[in-house]
């Protein structure tokens, strides 16, 4: 077998645990403080013990877990505050990939995407009341639209930062589009979101940089209405993906 072939299966598997270790953390079966030990790790994952250092240490860099001075790592939890510098953090990225869009131009083939992704939401929320299908349907279109946002922008090391923005579950573009299904408002703020994802895109058009980046940062801040509101609501918040690793404020 050659190095190469070894450095692949390593990374897929390091990957694979990657991926069920975030849901586990996520879906709240790791809580928030407690250790995470290795060798209970192989058991659970069936994976070798290097796969799973490496996953992590990923996790770590993700912002979903914290080393521990003694050696280990347990899960984070997160405030209030910490989600909102998230947001803002994910906004002022996407702020920039849009202006640069907008200044370097975009091909055809992407704001074919683009608008081909803003029709099939509108078809969406051409409904009055809108089923979980459409909703599953929003996300799918919605995370489309910011993963083409991010390709725009053209530049591999905003793609990266976006990207690493987004792996927290409460600071990515669908962290709270969930949690706000249900509720006599929950159509008119998806509304209101694709209003601004037409009018981002119109300012990459016509290459009005100020503008797009303007719009972009405004749109993000959508999320921070969302986490309020989630937080007020029980029922939301059970929608939350990553809910159980808000740290609450104390109440009287």
């Amino acid at each position: 077998m050659s190095a190469k072939l070894d450095d692949d299966i390593g990374t897929s598997q390091t990957v694979r645990v990657q991926l069920k270790l975030r849901e586990l953390i996520v879906g709240g079966e790791l809580k928030p403080g407690s250790r995470i030990a290795e060798l209970t790790l192989v058991d659970l994952l069936g994976a070798s013990r290097t796969p799973i250092r490496m996953a992590l240490v990923r996790l770590q860099e993700e912002g979903l877990l914290e080393a521990l001075p003694n050696g280990g790592f347990a899960v984070k939890d997160f405030s209030e505050a910490d989600i909102h510098d998230a947001i803002e953090v994910r906004g002022t990225l996407e702020g920039l990939a849009a202006r640069l869009a907008a200044e370097r131009g975009v091909t055809s083939v992407l704001l074919a995407e683009a608008r081909d992704c803003i029709a099939r939401i509108d078809d969406l929320l051409a409904q009055p009341e809108l089923s979980e299908d459409s909703f599953n349907g929003y996300v799918e279109q919605n995370g489309r639209f910011h993963d083409l946002l991010s390709e725009m922008a053209g530049s591999d090391l905003v793609s990266r930062q976006l990207e690493r923005a987004k792996t927290l579950p409460f600071a990515s573009p669908n962290g709270f589009v969930l949690a706000r299904s249900t509720g006599p408002d929950a159509r008119d703020t998806l509304v209101v979101a694709q209003a601004q994802h037409r009018a981002v895109l119109n300012a990459i058009v016509q290459r009005e940089g100020a503008r797009a980046e303007a719009l972009m940062r405004e749109h993000a801040r959508i999320a921070h209405q969302n986490l309020r509101e989630a937080l007020q609501s029980h029922q939301s918040l059970q929608r939350l993906p990553g809910a159980s690793l808000i740290r609450r404020r104390a109440t009287r």
